[in-house]
C-alpha cells in the first residue's frame, strides 16, 4: 500500500478495499521498523492516528467523500498540533504541548486526514541539510549516509521511504523544494499568503510560508486546496477563491512559455546535475513549451539579502523563548539575567544562536542602514527581476539544488558553504512566488531536482506542467532500494 499514489490510496478507500484503519496501521508498522535506520519522525501518535482513522471510516460509511479522507499524513514538528508536542526540532521547546490546532493541521483534519507523527526538522527551521535539530541528523532514505535536505528533511525521508504518503513542510528560503530535490520526491512552496501562517512556529515572518511534499504534483494538487485559503487568524494571508488543482492537470501544454536564467548554469553547478536539468527542459520543449532565455541578474544577491532580512526577523521572533513564559528554562538561577541568559544558550543550538546574533547585529543603531535596510532595497530589486521575466514567460525552470545530497558532517564547519545550498531557491521567498521541485533523474546516483517558478497565485500552473512533465517520465516512480 505504501507504493501506491494518494489518488490510488483514495481509490481504494473509496472502492472499500481496505480501510483507513488498516492502511493507518500498515505506515505506523513501517515507521516503527524504518524510522531507527532514518530518524525522520520525533513524536509518532499511534493513538491519535488510529482513532482519527477510525472516524474517518465512519464518516465515509455516512457518505462522505472528501479527497484525503481517511489518507495518513505527517506533520512537520513546527505546526501546533493541540495535545501533541511542538518542539520545533530544538531543546527549547522540547516539552511544549501545543494548546491549539495550527490552520494547515486543522484543515487536513477537518478533511479527513489522519496525522501519523511530527517529523524531524532543522531546529527553528534554521538549516539546509537537517543536521541542526536537538533530536539528531535525518538519513536520507538513497544513501543512509547523506542529508536528505533540509529544514524539511525529516518530511522528506518520511515519504522518500514510504513511511507516509504526504507530508507538511515550511519554506523560508527553500526548505521545501531543497529536500525534494535531494530525496527524489515533489515539493510545492506556494505563493506567500496563500497557505495561513497561523500556528506556524515563526522563523522570518515575511518568508515563511507552508506547503507539501509528495510524490507526484497530482498529489500536491489533490492536498493543496484543502489547506489553501484566506484566514482570519493570520494578517498576511491572502482573501482569494481557492481554485480546483486538479481541473487543470490533463491539458496539453503547446503555446506556454519557459524562461530558462542564463545565470543558473554557469559556477556553482555541479555538471552532473546541470545535464540532469538541462535534458529535464528539452523534455518540456518537446511537450510543446516554448523556451526563451531570460536573466535575472540581481539573483547573485539572493543569497546575501537572504542572510541579512532572515536572521534579522529570527532575532525578533525568537525573542519571546527567555525561561519565563514556556520553553527551556535554566535550572537555579541566581537572578533573572542569568535566567535568560543560561536559558536561551541552554535551550538554542549553535545555528539559530549564531542566526540571533547576525540579525541583532544588523538590526543594531549604526548598522540598520549599512545592512538591513539595503538588503530590503535589493530585496525589492529581486522582485523587480521576477516581475519583468514574468512579462515575457508563463513559468522559468531551472536546477532546484547546486548538488546533489552531501555527506552528514560535511559543511558543519563552513556556514557559507551551507547557505549556499539554497542559492537557486532563496529568491523566490524574497519575492513571495510559487515555485515547486520535480524529480529529474539520478546525478552520482542520487536525485536531482527540476525547479518550477511561476509568479504569484500561478500554483495552478506549476502543477500542470509538472504532472504532464511526470507524465512523460517516470523519475517520480523511483524508490529507495534500502525501503522496499
Amino acid at each position: 500500500m505504501h507504493t501506491l499514489s494518494v489518488s490510488a490510496l483514495g481509490d481504494a478507500l473509496r472502492r472499500g478495499e481496505v480501510s483507513s484503519v488498516e492502511l493507518t496501521a500498515h505506515f505506523l508498522d513501517r515507521i516503527k521498523t524504518h524510522d531507527r535506520t532514518l530518524n525522520s519522525f520525533i513524536t509518532v501518535t499511534d493513538d491519535i492516528a488510529l482513532a482519527d482513522a477510525a472516524r474517518a471510516d465512519e464518516r465515509r460509511r455516512d457518505g462522505s467523500d472528501n479527497p484525503l479522507l481517511g489518507i495518513p499524513i505527517a506533520h512537520k514538528d513546527i505546526f501546533c498540533t493541540r495535545g501533541v508536542r511542538t518542539s520545533c526540532g530544538s531543546r527549547m521547546l522540547d516539552t511544549f504541548i501545543a494548546p491549539y490546532d495550527a490552520t494547515v493541521v486543522k484543515r487536513l483534519r477537518s478533511g479527513g486526514a489522519v496525522m501519523l507523527g511530527k517529523t524531524n526538522m532543522d531546529e527553528f527551521a534554521m538549516g539546509s541539510s537537517n543536521q541542526t535539530s536537538w533530536y539528531g541528523p535525518v538519513r536520507n532514505p538513497w544513501d543512509i549516509s547523506r542529508v536528505p535536505g533540509g529544514s524539511s528533511g525529516g518530511s522528506a525521508a518520511a515519504v522518500a521511504a514510504g513511511l507516509a504518503p504526504i507530508a507538511t513542510g515550511t519554506e523560508t528560503g527553500g526548505s521545501i523544494r531543497q529536500p525534494a530535490a535531494l530525496t527524489g520526491l515533489t515539493g510545492l512552496k506556494p505563493t506567500y499568503g496563500r497557505v495561513s501562517r497561523y500556528g506556524m512556529v515563526a522563523f522570518a515572518s515575511s518568508l515563511d510560508q507552508a506547503g507539501i511534499l509528495a510524490r507526484s504534483a497530482e498529489d500536491i494538487a489533490l492536498s493543496l486546496g484543502a489547506i489553501a485559503g484566506h484566514d482570519p487568524n493570520d494578517s498576511t494571508s491572502v482573501n482569494r477563491p481557492v481554485e480546483d488543482y486538479t481541473k487543470t492537470l490533463e491539458s496539453d501544454l503547446s503555446g506556454l512559455r519557459i524562461g530558462v536564467v542564463k545565470e543558473q548554469f554557469g559556477h556553482g553547478l555541479d555538471s552532473e546535475v546541470g545535464a540532469i536539468v538541462q535534458d529535464a527542459i528539452s523534455t518540456l520543449e518537446r511537450l510543446g513549451v516554448s523556451l526563451v532565455e531570460i536573466s535575472l541578474p540581481n539573483s547573485a544577491l539572493a543569497i546575501p539579502v537572504y542572510y541579512v532580512v532572515a536572521p534579522a526577523e529570527a532575532s525578533s521572533n525568537l525573542s519571546r523563548y527567555d525561561g519565563v513564559r514556556f520553553g527551556h528554562r535554566a535550572a537555579h538561577p541566581v537572578d533573572i539575567e542569568d535566567l535568560f541568559k543560561r536559558s536561551r544558550s541552554e535551550g538554542f543550538g549553535e545555528e539559530v544562536k549564531r542566526r540571533i546574533m547576525i540579525g541583532t547585529y544588523v538590526l543594531s543603531a549604526g548598522y540598520y542602514d549599512a545592512y538591513y535596510l539595503k538588503a530590503q532595497q535589493v530585496r525589492r530589486l529581486i522582485c523587480a527581476d521576477f516581475a519583468q521575466a514574468f512579462e515575457q514567460v508563463d513559468l522559468i525552470a531551472g536546477p532546484t539544488s547546486p548538488f546533489t545530497a552531501f555527506p552528514i558532517g560535511e559543511k558543519m564547519d563552513d556556514p557559507v558553504a551551507m547557505y549556499l545550498c539554497d542559492m537557486y531557491t532563496a529568491g523566490i521567498n524574497l519575492a513571495g512566488l510559487p515555485a515547486l521541485s520535480a524529480p529529474a533523474g539520478f546525478a552520482h546516483d542520487l536525485p536531482a531536482g527540476l525547479h518550477l517558478i511561476g509568479d504569484h497565485f500561478r500554483e495552478g500552473l506549476l502543477l500542470h506542467v509538472a504532472h504532464q512533465y511526470q507524465r512523460a517520465t517516470d523519475w517520480h516512480l523511483k524508490r529507495p532500494l534500502r525501503f522496499p
